[in-house]
């Protein structure tokens, strides 16, 4: 077997390894049983007091949303102020300078949403200050978000009749001090033993193996790297992310994380077993997500190993696949592995450029985007998979003549209504988004946008309406990956980008929180004989179908003429 597809398999095993002890130590954290880290609780009461939080004060569904959503506002705020002052504050011994309103507008965005679309370069476009105390921040406690979110469904469903869904703060609180705190300072002193930065001293001159003197940027960058990945986040320290030699020194620390921006995702389908005590329900989750997971990753390994049939006909040999875009410390089936990861996962992070993949490639990186079910981010992935399994419960039920339920509740019109416009809500903004900037480039290539449009594809053709495209599903699902090839420093995509954003993180909490709170309000109604399963391989195919189907068809007409017409005009 070769030796990088043997890799592979070694990490993603260790991962799946690792996550199921995970994953019931986080529905041990949440179901409030003892832990190793129970330490901690006199710190965590001692925050919560000076905060003046009564952990001990049940929320319902709604109470969880308009907190969640206020303390969100609160620190979007607080990020944009920094943001457009950190060129003339502290921390910053390079002399980076402060960001446009705009750009800042769209980072505060995207870092608060999980996403971390980076319209700039890390290294210059941000001080130690912002660094640390915005982006390391946000990465922390979106993630976190997206966990209390899911915890907040898992207490809905594990419930028979109740509004007491748990403390939001609480939950929020334990996210960051029982899981992402201790889990990221095992994978930050893996990566700082390896030669990821940790001072915070400014730029260092070096004279490369050519002669050239240049000015490498430093920091405090391993602790914000590891919370990068392990909070599915994806923005990267430096400029061209863990593609850097600093960010991602080596085999090692690529495996590390590789291995970190999987294992919550992974570890919160086993804690819904543990938690809501349904086992097989999990593994018939974890089943059909891993199975949408090769349905991806197969094709992106053969066509990056494959090389590229342009130079094949130009009699140039390609032993190693297609290097192009790819560090050679990795090659091309590692780099195939992460990009099937950070965009299945919506971590976004890159140790190649996605820009230089195969057509093949690139519509499996869309596509694992467009679904947006298949382990996805902490907490969110759950929750995508969730409207797909609602939409699947009451197709199934109307199939068999049984009311739809899931779970001892009964689904209705209310719920269904819910799930659909979330599920349809995906398609809308990526489709609206690509199809408002295509109009804008094609019929006003010269506009005064900053960066006029005519300026924006260093691709034109197919790969071009790709790049757009790519953009646009990137912000909806979170992801923050990017055809680099597009300029997208500028007024529309700033603006554009930051309100899918916004729209494509919270309406998709908001459906799956109030549908699981609506359930849990209604009277409880026991298994029978004739209750539909949804713990059998064959609903758990169901559920695959639908979401493969609704993914299809909405996003095949674009796909038809980005990376498939890209394909076929290669070939």
């Amino acid at each position: 077997m070769n030796t990088e597809l043997l890799s592979i398999i070694i990490t993603y095993g260790l991962t799946l390894v690792l996550a199921i002890p995970l994953g019931k130590y986080i529905a041990n954290v949440f179901k409030g049983e003892r832990t190793f880290l129970d330490f901690l609780a006199p710190v965590e009461r001692a925050i919560l007091r000076f905060s003046g939080i009564d952990a001990r004060r049940q929320m319902n569904w709604k109470q969880h949303l308009v907190a969640l959503l206020t303390i969100n506002m609160l620190w979007f705020v607080y990020a944009l102020v920094i943001l457009v002052t950190q060129g003339s504050l502290f921390l910053n011994p390079d002399g980076n300078p402060s960001m446009t309103p705009d750009l800042a507008f769209n980072t505060a965005i995207s870092f608060l949403v999980n996403c971390n679309l980076q319209h700039y370069s890390g290294e210059s476009g941000l001080t130690y200050l912002s660094q640390l105390g915005i982006i390391t921040f946000l990465q922390f406690v979106s993630a976190a978000t997206g966990i209390v979110a899911l915890i907040v469904v898992f207490n809905a469903l594990r419930e028979k009749t109740t509004q007491n869904l748990g403390n939001f703060f609480d939950i929020l609180l334990k996210a960051t001090t029982r899981i992402l705190i201790p889990l990221c300072l095992v994978i930050a002193a893996i990566l700082a033993f390896n030669g990821t930065p940790t001072s915070f001293t400014g730029k260092d001159s070096l004279v490369t193996l050519q002669g050239d003197s240049v000015q490498v940027a430093r920091g405090p960058a391993a602790g914000m790297i590891a919370i990068k990945h392990l909070g599915t986040n994806g923005g990267g320290w430096f400029g061209v992310n863990s593609a850097h030699p600093l960010e991602n020194p080596n085999y090692l620390t690529n495996m590390t994380e590789m291995v970190a921006q999987v294992i919550i995702p992974l570890a919160l389908i086993f804690a819904l077993g543990f938690y809501l005590n349904r086992k097989k329900l999990a593994w018939v989750i974890y089943s059909v997500m891993t199975a949408g997971f090769l349905l991806f990753l197969i094709p992106t390994i053969i066509a990056e190993t494959g090389g590229n049939p342009a130079l094949e006909q130009m009699g140039i040999a390609q032993q190693m696949g297609n290097m192009e875009g790819k560090e050679i410390r990795f090659g091309a089936t590692a780099s195939a592995y992460w990009s099937a990861v950070t965009t299945i996962i919506s971590t976004g992070s890159v140790n190649s450029m996605h820009d230089s993949f195969m057509p093949v490639s690139g519509l499996m990186q869309l596509l694992a985007m467009m679904t947006n079910a298949f382990y996805g981010g902490c907490g969110v992935g759950v929750l995508n998979y969730f409207i797909y399994l609602i939409i699947a419960v009451f197709i199934s039920g109307l199939m068999v003549g049984r009311t739809p339920e899931f779970l001892g509740h009964k689904i209705e019109a209310r719920e269904m209504k819910i799930a659909v416009l979330i599920a349809l809500l995906h398609p809308f903004l990526i489709l609206v988004g690509t199809a408002l900037s295509t109009w804008t480039f094609v019929n006003y290539p010269q506009a005064n946008w900053a960066v006029q449009p005519a300026n924006w594809l260093n691709n034109p053709g197919f790969h071009g309406f790709s790049e757009m495209l790519y953009e646009n599903t990137s912000a909806a699902a979170n992801n923050g990956s990017g055809f680099e090839g597009l300029g997208d420093n500028n007024l529309f995509w700033n603006i554009v980008t930051g309100f899918i954003l916004i729209l494509g993180r919270f309406l998709p909490i908001i459906g799956p929180v109030a549908i699981a709170g609506l359930l849990a309000g209604k009277k409880f109604i026991p298994e029978s004989a004739g209750t539909l399963r949804t713990d059998t391989s064959t609903f758990g195919i169901m559920t695959f179908a639908v979401i493969m189907i609704i993914a299809a068809l909405a996003f095949f007409p674009a796909l038809v003429v980005g990376p498939l017409a890209e394909y076929f005009t290669l070939h």
